[in-house]
């Protein structure tokens, strides 16, 4: 869930428009998005109404999907602690409030978006709530060449895709200069997948080590075309978010895809796991990306007594030891 104070800012912005406002720029985006695609360099916001529904409807989303890639990271670099971040096409905010609850050492933040109403409604949620301390916001393009201040901490997050494609490879590598993590997040795509498996060749190839989700620099070894490499959290709705989105349940599931890269040491972990377990009676079937470029599945059965336990508490995205 979103930090309360961040929640209770949002639903002061929000409070400016009807609910049929927000839930008719809410069609208005579906549809623009869906005809005119996130990669063509236009500008899908069109009013402020279209702001506010879009941080309404996107911002628990990315939050979510920003804090759960960021947790993954922090697990196997207990020692990382981050005193800047820098977050790139940051929208509203979303990744630097995640940054912030997984890295309370975080001081000083910069956010690079273009759009000036945008970054209009991020200042005044930060100053709403309790925002991280030394946030500046800084309005410009990202793109090839941006003129970037170090930061130990460097995220993007469903923002690399909407970039030209000629223009990702650049801007990647500049990313993953004078920092010591890299954290980039798209959709729980086949698009979003390939954005990220692009990113990462750049990162390994600038000499940078994975982090997570992969337990090794090599070839990804999910076909692109027949699979693609994803997770998911859930997080639950407002019955505002409900309303605006024409949703019933009271919860959704993101589906995200994410790459972090570290220049300094790590500790790797034997593999991950790659999708949910499959749960059967007396048995746990766990799909596993290995050490070595390679797929695994591996079967726990009701036998192996302490094992079957861990198998039947494993999670999707989560870490696995081969050598149980």
């Amino acid at each position: 869930m979103l930090p309360e104070g961040l929640r209770a800012a949002l639903d002061q912005a929000l409070s400016r428009f009807s609910p049929q406002e927000l839930s008719d720029s809410v069609a208005r985006l579906t549809e623009r998005y869906r005809t005119e695609g996130v990669s063509t360099g236009g500008n899908h916001l069109r009013s402020r109404a279209d702001i506010a529904a879009y941080a309404a409807y996107r911002m628990p989303a990315t939050y979510a999907a920003a804090a759960t890639a960021m947790r993954r990271a922090a697990e196997l670099m207990p020692g990382f602690e981050p005193r800047t971040q820098l977050d790139a096409g940051g929208g509203t905010g979303a990744a630097m409030w995640a940054a912030g609850e997984v890295w309370p050492s975080i001081e000083k933040v910069t956010v690079v978006e273009h759009d000036p109403d945008v970054i209009d409604l991020g200042r005044r949620l930060a100053r709403g709530s309790r925002a991280p301390r030394g946030t500046t916001w800084r309005q410009a393009s990202v793109g090839p060449g941006l003129d970037r201040p170090a930061a130990d901490l460097v995220t993007m997050s469903y923002a690399l895709g909407e970039l030209p494609a000629p223009d990702r490879p650049a801007v990647v590598r500049e990313l993953a200069e004078n920092t010591t993590m890299v954290i980039i997040i798209e959709p729980g795509t086949p698009a979003g997948y390939a954005t990220v498996a692009a990113a990462r060749e750049v990162l390994t190839a600038a000499g940078l080590s994975v982090v997570a989700p992969c337990p090794h620099d090599g070839r990804c070894p999910v076909q692109q075309g027949r699979d693609w490499c994803h997770f998911s959290v859930r997080l639950p709705r407002t019955a505002l978010h409900r309303r605006i989105k024409a949703g019933t349940l009271s919860f959704e599931d993101e589906k995200f895809s994410y790459v972090a890269a570290t220049t300094g040491p790590l500790p790797r972990p034997a593999a991950r796991v790659v999708r949910h377990p499959v749960k059967r009676k007396g048995m746990v079937a766990l799909r596993l990306c290995a050490d070595g470029d390679e797929l695994r599945d591996v079967i726990v059965s009701k036998r192996q007594g302490d094992l079957y336990r861990r198998a039947r508490d494993a999670d999707w995205g989560g870490t696995w030891s081969l050598d149980e």
